[in-house]
């Protein structure tokens, strides 16, 4: 028990740069106490005590503004940072090292019983107002941008932002010396996101960049290849075409019949 509790401390020092000594962490950490009561809780579901479970889970919740489910299991070294507004559902699973900030939620998108609500692997981060909805897997050490809502599984190592939430990749490096180009022509600043946090929408303006590039191209080649046809070709001379409208009404075949006339007259005057 005492293990346990110490390891809960030197998370918060590991995690949190304001944290300055074990008393401040005991007394102050709303995450912790959130921890503490939740232990206990989870003991008491676990021996059968349910009702009294829920009673310890619902003064934890408040005393910290901390809701978690005493079913929900919960790995080592589990830190909240704030924590006001967390919630944590009955059949949700965390693992070891994972850190949830202030509004976030895990909870389930359906009233049936059995596995609703999410399972996040080890060292996972969880942004401050994120939902993670469903019973999804997050992978192991997977980031979860504040208010983003992911209802999908994530794989590990990678990083969701947005509503709803979507996979953002590392900038690769290389020459985009031509997209640059295409973008300054458009008048448009394509990389308006950092390098850092790309963002899933320049991404996909990027894409349309190079897409626009190619089509200038091909439109470049065919503009060339009719600019060889036409020196190649005299110009064809083609005969007058006569006009084909069709009159709907008395009025309109006697004026179609008149500028007819009158063309005729222009074409071949009277001698």
């Amino acid at each position: 028990m005492f293990s346990r509790l110490k390891e809960d401390i030197n998370s918060v020092f590991d995690r949190d740069p304001a944290a300055r000594n074990t008393f401040e962490i005991l007394t102050t950490y709303p995450g912790l106490h959130a921890v503490l009561f939740y232990r206990l809780s989870h003991w008491l579901w676990g021996v059968g005590l349910r009702w009294f479970a829920r009673v310890v889970s619902n003064f934890g919740r408040w005393i910290t503004g901390i809701e978690i489910h005493p079913g929900a299991i919960i790995g080592r070294r589990f830190f909240i940072d704030h924590g006001m507004g967390v919630v944590i559902g009955e059949t949700a699973v965390i693992g070891n090292d994972c850190t949830l900030y202030h509004g976030v939620t895990l909870g389930g998108t359906s009233w049936k019983k059995g596995k609703r609500h999410p399972t996040l692997g080890n060292n996972v981060v969880v942004g401050a107002g994120a939902k993670v909805l469903g019973p999804i897997e997050i992978g192991n050490g997977a980031r979860i941008g504040s208010n983003s809502v992911v209802v999908k599984a994530v794989p590990a190592g990678t990083t969701v932002v947005g509503v709803p939430g979507r996979l953002i990749e590392t900038a690769k490096t290389g020459d985009d010396s031509r997209r640059t180009k295409m973008a300054e022509k458009m008048g448009f600043d394509a990389y308006g996101a950092t390098s850092d946090a790309p963002d899933p929408v320049a991404h996909a303006i990027n894409c349309m960049l190079d897409h626009i590039h190619a089509m200038d191209q091909r439109m470049q080649a065919i503009c060339e290849a009719l600019k060889r046809v036409s020196e190649e070709q005299p110009d064809l001379d083609l005969p007058k075409m006569d006009a084909c409208e069709i009159a709907s009404t008395a009025e309109e075949l006697i004026k179609f019949q008149s500028d007819n006339d009158d063309e005729s007259e222009k074409t071949h005057p009277s001698q």
